[in-house]
């Protein structure tokens, strides 16, 4: 895919330009002004720890921090055997909650206890079911949701404190398991 170069303003356009900024007031102060008609240079900011996000300018692409379930060919963090023979649903689960039909508020707590108490037990593999979501949403609001907010969320969850010291990998369930509609999740070892 080719990019256009941006048309340049004719003369007449950049004073009118100018006008406009000069009687412009900024939305905050701590900002030096800019000639805005001056070719702008993008220089990477400094690495910052994970959990700060960079900062956005106008003009860049925003690359979102992939979810564990959407890194398309990621290294696993665990044994790869193990790893390949539980996509193909040759591992069985040793324990599993159903979280279908529940809300964001009642699943998470129940997602962290079980979690908890799975590891405590000294289980390596369970299986998270979300369902897939309703197929024709029943919004009667302006604004529509998209079905699966479950299937969208735990992974998150998973990936995040207090759960991500606990998972080692989460990885969407074979077909047998639920398909879609489900989460391998493999645990660390108990300490």
């Amino acid at each position: 895919m080719s990019r256009k170069t941006p048309k340049r303003l004719s003369a007449e356009d950049e004073a009118l330009w100018r006008k406009v900024v000069a009687k412009a007031t900024p939305l905050t102060k701590s900002r030096p002004k800019a000639d805005p008609m001056q070719k702008r240079v993008v220089h990477e900011p400094e690495p910052k720890p994970a959990f700060v996000p960079r900062p956005f300018s106008v003009g860049e692409t925003a690359q979102p921090k992939p979810s564990p379930t959407t890194k398309p060919n990621h290294a696993p963090t665990m044994d790869r055997k193990a790893f390949n023979r539980m996509k193909r649903g040759k591992l069985k689960p040793e324990g599993r909650i159903d979280l279908h039909g529940m809300t964001l508020a009642e699943a998470h707590p129940r997602l962290v206890r079980f979690v908890h108490g799975a590891s405590a037990d000294g289980k390596r593999l369970v299986l998270v079911i979300t369902g897939k979501g309703r197929t024709r949403p029943d919004d009667e609001g302006p604004i529509p949701s998209r079905p699966g907010v479950l299937r969208r969320q735990v992974p998150d969850w998973l990936s995040r404190p207090p759960l991500s010291a606990l998972v080692l990998e989460v990885t969407p369930a074979s077909l047998r398991h639920g398909g879609d509609g489900a989460f391998y999740v493999y645990l660390r070892r108990a300490r």
